[in-house]
């Protein structure tokens, strides 16, 4: 039994198997996940698990080189937005539009679904390497 990080098997395989540039979604509970995607669902009941308990738990174990979030949370949740700052501290954040975040989940590795009801709490975590 592994003893630290992130239990959850899907998730600690998605990040063990990732290279350069792939990309991991964290979402809230609301995101469309294409049904090409890999959905590793957390969700339990609302705000269980958070959006940034699940971010937290996945820098941990995850070199991020850049993030990705919708625009649109720097206006309507800007106190989100912070704190995905601060949890990033020197990761760059791209911002585009909901609709284009969206398209983009198609492509990634994983998509994680928490119990977050905040609206527009989805990141996307774009790998970095280790050397």
């Amino acid at each position: 039994m592994k003893k630290i990080g992130i239990l959850n098997q899907p998730i600690s395989s998605v990040v063990a198997g990732m290279g350069h540039m792939d990309t991991l979604v964290i979402a809230d509970a609301g995101l469309p996940i294409p049904p090409e995607t890999q959905r590793i669902d957390l969700a339990l009941t609302e705000g269980i698990p958070t959006f940034l308990d699940t971010l937290d738990a996945v820098l941990a174990e995850m070199h991020v080189e850049r993030a990705i979030v919708a625009e649109e949370m720097l206006e309507v949740s800007p106190e989100l937005y912070s704190a995905v700052k601060d949890l990033l501290d020197e990761v760059p954040i791209e911002t585009v539009t909901h609709l284009i975040l969206k398209e983009q989940t198609r492509s990634a590795r994983a998509v994680i679904r928490t119990g977050e009801f905040t609206p527009y709490a989805n990141v996307i975590l774009v790998a970095g390497v280790v050397f």
